[in-house]
């Protein structure tokens, strides 16, 4: 009965890509609409590198984050997805790896970018997991090695797009949007307070990097999960 209870509960923490399983599905449109406006969003400078995070949990972060890297490897780049959440990750339960080896590993130089990074059956899309759950997840994307790691990433990737944990409950987006080129915020429809999405806007703002705009998500419920995205000029 246990063994039964813990195959289910991997099987609801299982996500389906909808931009790989159906890539002319209306939904998959969203994300390659979402994906042409941040094109548009950084026209004076190349996005190279950029992270994904919503103001709370539970706000559809971690399956945009995983769908545009879908449809930005479709396009033809090469694309490298890193799950920068430490605290809760969740990209491998998506593309269904082990976390045994990833970016906490990376950080402390346990391993390295080549050994840790997995391919998919997805063409051109590399994934970094999170790896085992560290005790200190922004002192360790706060690191010199950080920002190393970053540096070399581009020498092979096109893009890479970090998953990182909710403005408002850690501090880990902030220290990551220091480093990287844009950040996309994630709002849930009907359940997202506007005053959270403004702290997590103002406590974005003081970074280095640009704030993209925002993917508003479950905008109708009866619609089954359509994406908008809207800027944030």
């Amino acid at each position: 009965m246990a063994r039964r209870k813990s195959l289910a509960n991997k099987a609801n923490k299982m996500r389906h890509l909808v931009a790989k399983l159906n890539p002319k599905s209306p939904i998959t449109e969203q994300y390659r609409t979402i994906r042409t406006n941040l094109q548009f969003a950084s026209v004076d400078e190349e996005l190279r590198s950029m992270l994904v995070t919503s103001s709370g949990p539970g706000e559809g972060k971690s399956m945009t984050t995983a769908n545009l890297a879908v449809v930005y490897a479709q396009q033809g780049k090469k694309v490298l997805l890193i799950d920068a959440d430490m605290r809760k990750p969740t990209v491998h339960y998506t593309f269904r790896l082990d976390n045994l080896r990833g970016l906490s590993n990376i950080l402390v130089g346990e391993t390295t970018l080549e050994e840790a990074a997995n391919t998919t059956d997805v063409d051109n899309l590399d994934v970094i997991s999170s790896g085992p759950v560290p005790p200190n997840p922004a002192e360790l994307l706060a690191s010199r090695k950080m920002e190393l790691f970053l540096i070399e990433a581009r020498k092979t990737y096109d893009l890479i797009i970090f998953d990182t944990p909710p403005v408002l409950a850690v501090t880990d987006a902030q220290i990551l949007a220091n480093i990287v080129d844009g950040a996309l915020m994630v709002v849930r429809s009907k359940q997202t307070e506007n005053d959270a999405v403004e702290r997590a806007k103002e406590a974005l703002e003081p970074a280095r990097a640009k704030l993209l705009g925002a993917v508003l998500n479950d905008r109708e419920k009866k619609a089954s999960h359509n994406y908008y995205y809207y800027g944030t000029n």
